[in-house]
């Protein structure tokens, strides 16, 4: 489980074909590391990539590699995403962790697109495109994971919907270098997920 709360930006190194799937190695950039005195990093553990859970099966001082499903490379941004793109990277929330944002589980849900950009005083709103069947899930003053980033709904309707980040997300979140008209991934809040899960249930008794 994450947060949704990003500890770092990275940078996509290299994406090596293997029998269909990739192979991707990561350069973690500004996530504290192995020489920054963070918890010991072992194989075998979750990092989330822009949102998408993905299992380190090596590292190294300079970064990690981790292996992308076909089913993963196509139901996420991974599989388009170019060699040098900025990445979001978080760590597995452990137990003891204040849980700043929300509970994100690294399941993609579906993909999004940016639709607009504006300035709003020091803030910025932006504007997202969601596929039809997630609109339901999302909720004004919900919560969303968009690119791994625990973001609250500011307005949404029949096309997508909108939130407003302070300047601290944008400068230190992929949103740096993110422009109008890319692909974002997202994942709905799991409350909803869930709730929908018992009423279809208690719907379903006689």
């Amino acid at each position: 489980m994450f947060t949704g709360i990003i500890e770092g930006v990275g940078r996509l190194a290299a994406r090596e074909p293997r029998g269909g799937d990739v192979r991707f190695s990561f350069a973690t950039g500004t996530l504290p590391w192995l020489d920054s005195g963070a918890d010991e990093i072992r194989l075998g553990e979750s990092i989330a990539v822009n949102g998408v859970c993905l299992t380190v099966i090596a590292f190294n001082a300079q970064g990690f590699q981790a292996d992308a499903s076909t089913e993963t490379l196509a139901l996420t941004t991974l599989g388009e995403l170019p060699v040098g793109a900025a990445l979001n990277l978080e760590r597995a929330m452990r137990p003891t962790d204040r849980l700043g944002g929300h509970m994100v589980s690294g399941h993609v849900d579906g993909i999004g697109r940016v639709l607009s950009v504006h300035e709003d005083a020091r803030a910025q709103r932006w504007r997202f495109a969601a596929p039809q069947q997630l609109l339901k899930y999302i909720a004004k003053k919900g919560s969303i994971c968009v690119d791994g980033v625990s973001l609250t709904v500011n307005e949404v309707d029949g096309e997508g919907f909108e939130v407003a980040l302070i300047p601290h997300t944008v400068a230190h979140t992929r949103f740096a270098e993110t422009k109008v008209g890319e692909a974002v991934n997202l994942e709905i809040d799991l409350v909803a997920r869930y709730v929908e899960r018992l009423l279809g249930e208690r719907g379903g008794q006689a």
